[in-house]
C-alpha cells in the first residue's frame, strides 16, 4: 500500500489528523489494531468537549470516524509493527504488509498502568478492571474500590457511585490531582468514601471473585470489585531507537514535529502536560498542518 500520509492510531488525535490531512487533498490511510475511538470507547459520559453538551465516548468516537471517512480517509484494521525511513519515504510494516508514505503521524495512544500488587493479575476479569463503563454494570448494588486520584479515577468513581452501594476511592497522596469540579462532585456523594495516603497491598478473593483489598496500613476493605486508574503507558515501543522518547512518551515541539523529519506525534503518546479529548484532537489538527508543510517542501 502507498499513501501521502499514514496515521498510526485511530483515537481522537489520529482521526482528527487523518481528517485534516484528507481535507488538504492528500491520500490518507489510518491504521489501528482495534476499533476506531481509542480511549473514547471506555468513557461513559463526556460533557466538556466544546460544542457538545453531553455524549457518550462511543457516540463521539463514531462521529470522529464517520467524519474522517467522509473526507476520504481509508481506515484499515492492522497493528503497526515497525518503521524505517528510506530516503524521503517512510516504510511501516503492519499486519504483514508494508505501507509506504511521505509523512507519518504517530497517534497510537496509551494503555492503562497496572498496580503490580498481589492478586491483580489473578483477578483480572473477576473483579479487577480498568474500564468502569465496560464492567461497572456487573457490580450493581455491590461495594466497589477505585484506585487513583486523577480525572479518570474521579469521573469513573462518580459513574460507579450510580451503580454500587458503596464506592471507596484509594489514593496514595493526601490530595487529588483531578479537576476541582470533579473533586467537589465526589465530596458531595454520600456513598463515596475516601482513603487518602493509602495504597493497595493486595487484592484478595476466593478464586472466583474479589472479596477485599488490603491497604498499606494493614487494614482490610470489603469490596467486590477494584477499578484501577493510576496512569497510562505510551504505546511507543516501535519508535524506540528511531525517534526521541522521554520515559516512553514521544518528544515533540509545539508543531508536533518529532526528532525525525516527516514523523509527527499527537495525543496521549506524546509528551504533554494535559491529556484530554479536545487536546488530542487539537494535536491531530496541528500534526496534519505540519505534515502538509513538510510534504510541500520535499
Amino acid at each position: 500500500m502507498e499513501c501521502d500520509v499514514l496515521v498510526i492510531g485511530c483515537g481522537p488525535a489520529g482521526l482528527s489528523a487523518a481528517g485534516y490531512a484528507a481535507r488538504a487533498g492528500y491520500s490518507v490511510i489510518a491504521i489501528d489494531a482495534l476499533a476506531p475511538g481509542g480511549q473514547l470507547l471506555y468513557i461513559d459520559e463526556i460533557e466538556n468537549y466544546p460544542g457538545v453538551s453531553s455524549t457518550s465516548g462511543f457516540a463521539l468516537a463514531e462521529s470522529f470516524e464517520k467524519q474522517a471517512v467522509s473526507f476520504g480517509v481509508s481506515i484499515e484494521f492492522m497493528k503497526a509493527e515497525s518503521i524505517r525511513k528510506e530516503g524521503d519515504a517512510f516504510i511501516v510494516t503492519a499486519g504483514g504488509d508494508e505501507i509506504k508514505s511521505k509523512a507519518v503521524i504517530f497517534a497510537s495512544g496509551a494503555r492503562h498502568r497496572h498496580l503490580g500488587c498481589q492478586g491483580e493479575e489473578e483477578y483480572q476479569g473477576k473483579g479487577v478492571s480498568y474500564c468502569a463503563t465496560c464492567d461497572g454494570p456487573f457490580f450493581k448494588g455491590r461495594k466497589i474500590a477505585v484506585v487513583g486520584g486523577g480525572d479518570t479515577a474521579l469521573t469513573d468513581a462518580l459513574y460507579l457511585s450510580k451503580l454500587g452501594s458503596e464506592v471507596h476511592i484509594i489514593h496514595r497522596r493526601g490530595e487529588f490531582r483531578g479537576q476541582k469540579v470533579l473533586q467537589d462532585r465526589v465530596m458531595a456523594k454520600e456513598n463515596i468514601f475516601l482513603h487518602m495516603n493509602a495504597t493497595v497491598q493486595s487484592i484478595n478473593g476466593d478464586g472466583k471473585g474479589v472479596k477485599s483489598v488490603t491497604l498499606s496500613d494493614g487494614s482490610e476493605l470489603d469490596v467486590n470489585a477494584v477499578f484501577i486508574f493510576v496512569g497510562v503507558i505510551p504505546n511507543s515501543e516501535m519508535l524506540e531507537g528511531f525517534a526521541e522518547l522521554d520515559k516512553g512518551f514521544v518528544v515533540t515541539d509545539g508543531h508536533m514535529r518529532t526528532s525525525v523529519p516527516g514523523l509527527f506525534a499527537a495525543g496521549d503518546v506524546r509528551t504533554t502536560p494535559f491529556r484530554q479529548v479536545v487536546t488530542a484532537a487539537g494535536d491531530g489538527a496541528e500534526a496534519a498542518h505540519s505534515a502538509d508543510e513538510y510534504i510541500q517542501n520535499l
